[in-house]
């Protein structure tokens, strides 16, 4: 597998993007603003994250997805890392991340890899969402916000 930032000419992987995030508005808000990379698995891709600056020496990772077929084995946490890596490569100094109360996984991910809860946005995908978002049988209605020094 390689990992790589997604080429000015190539178009990012919306199926994946859209794993993540429903809301096509937002996601190419994001992209238009910050850096796609993809997971790459014999030319098709596996896996996709974009990293986006926020404020002077912090970035967030505002999507982070793996193809369906190919969850449960790692992908995540390789793009996890890698994200990390390069925003300490780049000279970020913090990487902040937001999922849904309802992406127990996700939740459970991120501080594995070493993210610290740091706050709560009540009612963001109520508020920024027009569909109704269901995980795990619970409404995601707050941004867990999560963050890790560099």
């Amino acid at each position: 597998m390689e990992i790589r930032k997604l080429n000015p000419d190539e178009q990012p992987p919306m199926e994946l993007l859209l794993l993540a995030d429903p809301s096509e508005p937002i996601v190419r808000e994001y992209l238009r603003r910050g850096q796609c990379y993809i997971a790459v698995i014999e030319g098709d891709a596996a896996g996709v994250y974009v990293l986006l600056p926020t404020r002077p020496g912090t970035v967030e990772l505002v999507n982070i997805a793996v193809c369906e077929t190919l969850q449960g084995q790692g992908l995540g946490k390789r793009l996890v890392h890698h994200a990390i890596t390069g925003a300490q490569q780049a000279g970020y100094k913090t990487l902040e991340i937001g999922t849904g109360n309802s992406s127990l996984d996700q939740l459970a991910l991120y501080q594995k890899c070493g993210f610290r809860i740091t706050g709560i946005d009540k009612d963001f995908f109520v508020r920024h969402y027009e569909e109704e978002i269901y995980e795990n049988g619970i409404q995601c209605r707050d941004m867990i916000r999560l963050s890790q020094d560099l």
